[in-house]
C-alpha cells in the first residue's frame, strides 16, 4: 500500500513545497519514487496557485532539486487521505491539529513535525527564510534533507 505524505508550513510557497521537492528528490535517489505519494499545503490561502518563491526554487535548483508545485490550502479531506501530515513549525502544527479536531475521527493521519525526524539538529521548528536573506533558504534546505532523509529510512524500515 502506497504511503501518503503531506508537508505543511503557512502559505505553501517556500518551506512545504521544498520539504515537497527535496522528500521526491531522496525517494527518487533510492528508487522509491512509487512508493510514496507526496504533497504539500499551506494553513493559509493567500497564495493558492502561485509557484514556490522564487529565491527557494532558486537555491533548491542549485542542489539539482526541482520545485515545481503550486500553493494550496490544506483542506479538512487532507486529514483523511494522507496517513502523515509533517508541519514545519509550532504554528502550522497547531493549526492543523485544530483541523484534526474540527473532522474528528474521521481525521486519521498522523500529524507531526518535521524535524521529529532530524538526526543532526536540536531545532524544533524550520525557520521561515520569506523575509530573510539568500542564506535563510540554504539553511532550511539543509533542514529539510535532513528531516527527509530520517523520514525515508523510518518509512522503508515499516515496509
Amino acid at each position: 500500500m502506497r504511503q501518503k505524505v503531506l508537508f505543511v508550513c503557512l502559505g505553501n510557497i517556500c518551506r512545504s513545497p521544498a520539504a515537497e521537492a527535496v522528500f521526491l528528490h531522496c525517494l527518487k535517489a533510492k528508487g522509491f519514487e512509487l512508493t510514496v505519494e507526496v504533497d504539500s499545503a499551506g494553513t493559509g490561502g493567500w497564495h493558492v496557485g502561485n509557484p514556490a518563491d522564487s529565491r527557494m526554487r532558486s537555491a533548491a535548483k542549485k542542489r539539482g532539486i526541482d520545485i515545481s508545485s503550486h500553493a494550496r490550502q490544506i483542506q479538512l479531506e487532507d486529514l483523511q487521505n494522507f496517513d502523515l501530515i509533517l508541519t514545519m513549525d509550532n504554528d502550522n502544527y497547531s493549526a492543523v491539529n485544530s483541523l484534526a479536531l474540527e473532522l474528528g475521527e474521521r481525521a486519521t493521519a498522523k500529524i507531526k513535525p518535521i524535524l521529529s525526524y532530524s538526526n543532526t539538529t536540536k531545532m524544533i521548528e524550520v525557520p521561515d527564510p520569506y523575509y530573510g536573506g539568500e542564506l535563510g533558504f540554504e539553511k532550511v534546505l539543509d533542514l529539510l534533507q535532513d528531516a527527509c532523509e530520517g523520514l525515508l529510512a523510518e518509512l522503508i524500515l515499516k515496509n
